[in-house]
């Protein structure tokens, strides 16, 4: 696999295995920088050392919405600038890496990648100033709206097989695996039976150890 490809670039259309495949990476990867963090923390004596390790099942994903909230600016001043540069490397990254892979998802659903926005912007941007709206009735069908689009999106790219053909963004990524052996081998060639009959010339006469008598290549 050209991981180069799988993981960063956005043309082509890979499989759902692929999509979950994507956000374990994104998942390890996120573990790896809050260990990368704390071990920071405790060499500036700013943190003690902690066994226990928080897993957040959104991947770090929440943490790109907070990138467009004025709120989250406030606490920059009192972060490590170590652990801050940490974090938005691995922010940044984790964005990539999803948009890269669900993107190639929705071409294996025969979708454009502008449908990241109504199954993955609109409902984040949604749930990350939600507690900012008004508490009235008439902000009901905004909220279910923006969970209807999140459960559309979840479903279509994480369940929902994908074209089962070739479509505009390329080839069937299953076509490989579902193809039979018997149509990958070799196609057997053709039994030629005229290859296989060696004719006598006219001037051969054959003898007696050829079980034949020498006068019937005579004609007599």
């Amino acid at each position: 696999m050209d991981w180069t490809w799988y993981l960063f670039r956005f043309d082509g259309r890979i499989n759902r295995a692929l999509l979950w495949q994507a956000l374990l990476i994104v998942a390890l990867l996120a573990a790896l920088l809050e260990i990368i963090s704390q071990a920071i923390g405790v060499l500036e004596g700013t943190r003690s050392f902690s066994t226990s390790f928080e897993f957040d099942f959104d991947f770090g994903l929440d943490d790109l919405f907070k990138m467009v909230d004025p709120r989250a600016y406030r606490h920059l001043a009192s972060a490590n600038r170590a652990p801050l540069i940490l974090r938005a490397f691995g922010t940044s990254l984790f964005l990539w890496i999803y948009l890269a892979t669900a993107i190639k998802r929705l071409h294996d659903r025969d979708r454009t990648g502008w449908w990241i926005i109504p199954f993955f912007v609109v409902p984040g941007l949604f749930g990350q100033f939600s507690d900012l709206l008004p508490k009235s009735n008439w902000m009901l069908p905004y909220s279910l709206a923006a969970s209807i689009l999140w459960l559309w999106g979840t479903i279509e790219m994480f369940f929902v097989p994908g074209s089962a053909s070739h479509n505009r963004f390329g080839p069937d990524p299953l076509a490989e695996f579902e193809e039979s052996p018997a149509s990958t081998s070799r196609p057997a060639k053709s039994w030629d039976q005229l290859s296989e009959l060696e004719f006598a010339p006219p001037s051969a006469s054959f003898g007696v150890s050829g079980g034949c008598p020498s006068g019937l290549n005579r004609g007599s």
